[in-house]
């Protein structure tokens, strides 16, 4: 078995700020917040932004740029940042900030699907901000779009114009499919980073059966030309990466995905939870990759080759 990548994803574009006060939302709480999940073993951090004053997610390169050359400067991880932005966005314009950034790796949503946040609602009687609830019950009625013509425009001008790879985002099976006719293309190469998800309304469901399926198309469509991860929403987070781990692949923890570090007990920081599955990887004997391990995994380009 190979070492086991974590990554680790920041803030994200799901959770708002009444949801739990250890969200990070201004540029310097992304930053501090990254630069302790890289110190507590994440050798990759996956990267929203926010607005600082309200908390929405934004796709502005500029607020991008006050905390990417911070991470950078601090810690040797890995940036991963988003393709896939957040609700409402554009597709110009949720490739902005990674176009001037020019990063060594990217997200990349396999496909348009249903993305439902609404049923959060339920949870809180009032919100910090009154953006909040009517993002979510947008949700009720927004397609994430990723067609096969906008994933072509994505693996062309961040691929190909800047030596850029991807995180491939599967949140059903079919998603896995979609990614092999790019491979069958020529359009992607290996070695492909999938990460599988789970728990995610509209996506495939937290199900053990699900996990073991995905890996298992995963393997057929792939072989040996794939490293492996796994994420799943809320309280399913620890349950599957441990699974995934288990069966020889790489996990991702992080606030975007889930606010807690135990059943009923809010996490106070990204870090927080990277060493939580770090102890469990190290307790099953697992060996936790560097960011430059993770790089030669992964085929990336360097830190020196990006644009902060």
């Amino acid at each position: 078995m190979s070492k086991v990548i974590i990554s680790c994803a920041v803030t994200g574009s799901v959770h708002t700020p009444t949801m739990s006060p250890h969200l990070p939302v201004t540029p310097d709480e992304i930053a501090a917040s990254a630069i302790e999940a890289a110190e507590a073993g994440a050798a990759i951090l996956h990267l929203h932004a926010r607005d600082p004053q309200t908390g929405q997610p934004t796709p502005d390169p500029d607020v991008f740029m006050q905390f990417l050359p911070r991470i950078k400067q601090s810690t040797d991880a890995v940036v991963n940042i988003t393709t896939g932005g957040g609700q409402g966005m554009a597709l110009e314009d949720r490739l902005a900030a990674a176009v001037r950034a020019s990063p060594e790796l990217c997200s990349l949503n396999m496909g348009s699907m249903n993305f439902g946040l609404y049923p959060i609602l339920e949870k809180y009687e009032t919100f910090q901000n009154a953006w909040e609830p009517a993002y979510l019950e947008a949700s009720r009625d927004w397609i994430f779009r990723n067609t096969f013509k906008d994933i072509e425009y994505i693996l062309q001008d961040l691929g190909q114009g800047h030596g850029t790879r991807f995180e491939f985002e599967c949140y059903d099976v079919g998603h896995l499919y979609t990614l092999a006719h790019f491979l069958d293309r020529k359009l992607v190469t290996p070695p492909l980073f999938v990460q599988s998800i789970f728990g995610i309304l509209g996506g495939q469901g937290p199900d053990a059966e699900n996990l073991v399926h995905a890996k298992r198309i995963a393997d057929k469509l792939f072989g040996d030309q794939y490293q492996w991860s796994v994420m799943a929403s809320g309280r399913h987070q620890l349950p599957f990466v441990t699974m995934a781990a288990i069966s020889g692949g790489n996990v991702r923890v992080g606030l975007e995905d889930s606010l807690y570090a135990g059943k009923g007990k809010l996490a106070r920081s990204n870090a927080e939870q990277v060493t939580i599955i770090r102890g469990i990887l190290e307790a099953l004997s697992l060996d936790v990759a560097t960011p430059q391990e993770a790089r030669e995994m992964l085929g990336l380009k360097g830190a020196d080759r990006v644009s902060f």
